[in-house]
């Protein structure tokens, strides 16, 4: 347990090198550039871009990424770590290379990890893949960058993945908004949460959630859970975007008004961890859990938020692990 809590972290990624699946910043060249054009560009671009990212890291205190290649082996043992260490008892790892890498990672740390296919839900077999991610591989739900995806969500053609969702029983984490931080995808058809507005009406029974509070789009994601109960939220990562609105508006306010408006049954502890040496991103805890308390929350409501909803979307047995020793390492699976 964390203080008092059984905590399950539903949004963080598994650090593989190179993995394209975690979205963040990459060059959106249309293919009538010649490729060497398009990544000096982006060359030019990650170095304009590097101040910005070094200041971030030195404002959260955080270490460089590491350079060093590691196996999944080694990745997970270290986060299976970083959970005894801080008194995690779940965590939902949301890409990892592919759904079989991901899948055999899951594998490794059952009662630990929890899984998402990730894959590219308009490739023609995007419905069969889910299938086989979820009844074959073990995945729990399904992650989507909607940036990324080249035709709108509410497109009839991927009703086929929704209508899969609602089969299986399982969540659908979608990213809307900026994606990829300094230098990442500002526009895009998909960039706000309100396209998913006919999708989470067709289907009230699946649980949409979005990441971040929906970064820049609050208002659309505000009325978008008024319209759909079915919508829910996540609080992951840093929260920086809120830097960049034209009005005040702080991660206080943003629990503040959700916890308002939907309730704490709808509210999602995330943390968006992924990269070593950093590992679990600590003070995103702690910094949430301090709003949430001098915010007067229940012990209930405080369990809802940093596990409990995780636990009820996710399918999963809660608070089964207990108080989980620091000092006994997590064991894998053979």
């Amino acid at each position: 347990m964390f203080q008092d809590l059984h905590i399950i972290d539903f949004h963080a990624h598994f650090p593989i090198r190179g993995d394209a699946s975690q979205g963040g910043n990459r060059t959106r060249e249309t293919g009538r550039i010649d490729n060497s054009v398009a990544l000096e560009r982006q060359r030019f671009r990650d170095e304009q871009l590097a101040k910005t990212r070094q200041q971030w890291r030195l404002a959260f205190d955080f270490p460089e990424p590491e350079s060093e290649p590691r196996s999944s082996e080694e990745q997970a043992a270290r986060w299976a770590t970083e959970l005894d260490t801080y008194g995690i008892e779940r965590i939902g790892f949301v890409t990892g290379r592919d759904n079989d890498e991901l899948a055999r990672v899951v594998g490794m740390y059952p009662d630990r990890f929890v899984g998402f296919a990730h894959h590219d839900i308009t490739r023609p077999d995007a419905a069969a893949e889910l299938d086989r991610a979820v009844t074959n591989l073990g995945l729990k739900g399904l992650k989507l960058l909607a940036p990324t995806i080249p035709v709108l969500i509410n497109d009839r053609a991927l009703y086929p993945v929704w209508e899969t969702c609602e089969r299986l029983g399982i969540p659908v984490l979608c990213h809307f908004g900026m994606l990829g931080a300094a230098g990442g995808i500002s526009y895009h058809p998909n960039i706000s949460p309100a396209v998913l507005e006919p999708v989470a009406r067709d289907f009230p029974t699946v649980d949409f959630v979005i990441p971040h509070f929906g970064i820049q789009h609050v208002t659309d994601l505000l009325f978008l859970c008024w319209s759909c109960p079915n919508v829910n939220v996540d609080s992951s990562g840093s929260n920086q975007w809120v830097r960049w609105m034209p009005y005040k508006l702080t991660l206080d306010d943003l629990f503040q008004r959700f916890y308002e408006t939907i309730g704490p049954e709808r509210i999602l502890f995330g943390s968006d961890s992924s990269w070593f040496p950093r590992g679990f991103a600590l003070r995103y805890l702690q910094d949430q859990l301090r709003i949430c308390r001098f915010m007067n929350m229940r012990h209930d409501e405080l369990q809802l938020i940093f596990g409990g909803n995780a636990a009820r979307i996710l399918d999963l047995p809660f608070g089964a692990l207990g108080d989980i020793d620091a000092k006994q390492p997590a064991t894998p699976t053979e």
